[in-house]
């Protein structure tokens, strides 16, 4: 299997959301992006999968300065990376401007998962959505191109935004793993425990606590939008296919009054198609942006 089979293939294993973005991309700039995402999947993996490895903290933050060392490697000339991932990712990072100090951040934000998450207000959470979600962002609309520097005020914005439809989606599972996102303010404002997200109690405090969630989350899809630099519509086609998509994710967990602990909600992949179809189209005709510099 070659490098950039490996990277698809994680991309499209994982069913993420991300995928039907990335099929409207030229080979080079979606080769380029599985490269990010199978990056993020996998460093993720260091925290997620720990209990089945039976990896110890210790062992998961030596995993993730191997990986610190490898996207350094991705950055020095004539560095060879090790893991066959970090060598698709250097690959990218040759070809389009993606910032070291972005994957750097990523990888900070799976650190920050290592530990006991509880975060107390809003506030204390946005810089773990950063770290997650916006920096991936920040990484993205390299690869895709722009004219216009409100793009990155737009991908950070956007990144916050998904990530915080991701903890509504997966709030009691991330419970019995030990990390809380909802706010600790929130959670005492509607009268919810973490003991209530870890059993799973779908009560009417809950969905008054998720309906405040949503409404954040909403926010921040709004902040996007405001920030969309409309003379780049065409190059960042995909990401506007992946904000999309996650609101109709937020929209679907709201219709079902956020019933996220039956199981795990998605979006229908014939929805996801219809909407990437739909985007592409409006853009379609677009004439392409020149790129900065």
């Amino acid at each position: 299997m070659s490098l950039g089979d490996l990277t698809a293939r994680v991309t499209r294993k994982s069913r993420s959301n991300f995928y039907y973005a990335f099929l409207t991309l030229p080979r080079p700039r979606r080769e380029a992006l599985y490269a990010v995402y199978a990056f993020c999947r996998t460093v993720d993996d260091v925290a997620d999968l720990a209990a089945e490895r039976r990896a110890t903290p210790a062992a998961q933050r030596e995993d993730l300065q191997r990986w610190r060392a490898d996207v350094a490697r991705c950055y020095e000339p004539g560095g060879i990376p090790e893991h066959p991932i970090a060598r698709r990712l250097q690959a990218a990072v040759r070809r389009f401007p993606i910032p070291r100090s972005a994957l750097g951040a990523i990888i900070d934000g799976v650190a920050m998962d290592l530990d006991r998450v509880v975060y107390d207000s809003a506030e204390d959470l946005y810089p773990y959505c950063h770290r997650v979600a916006s920096a991936v962002g920040l990484c993205c609309i390299e690869i895709f191109g722009y004219t216009d520097p409100r793009a990155r005020e737009y991908a950070v914005h956007l990144g916050v935004a998904l990530q915080l439809t991701n903890i509504i989606r997966d709030v009691g599972a991330d419970a019995r793993a030990g990390r809380v996102y909802i706010p600790q303010e929130d959670l005492k404002k509607f009268g919810v425990t973490a003991d209530d997200l870890r059993a799973g109690r779908h009560t009417d405090q809950f969905v008054r606590l998720m309906t405040h969630q949503a409404e954040r989350a909403r926010r921040f899809y709004r902040l996007a939008a405001e920030h969309f630099p409309a003379a780049d519509a065409r190059s960042l086609v995909a990401a506007e296919i992946m904000g999309r998509i996650y609101r109709a994710l937020l929209e679907e967990i709201e219709a079902r009054r956020f019933r996220v602990f039956d199981a795990r909600i998605t979006v229908p992949t014939a929805k996801k198609v219809a909407i990437a179809l739909r985007c592409w189209a409006r853009t379609a005709l677009r004439p392409p942006a020149r790129r900065a510099g």
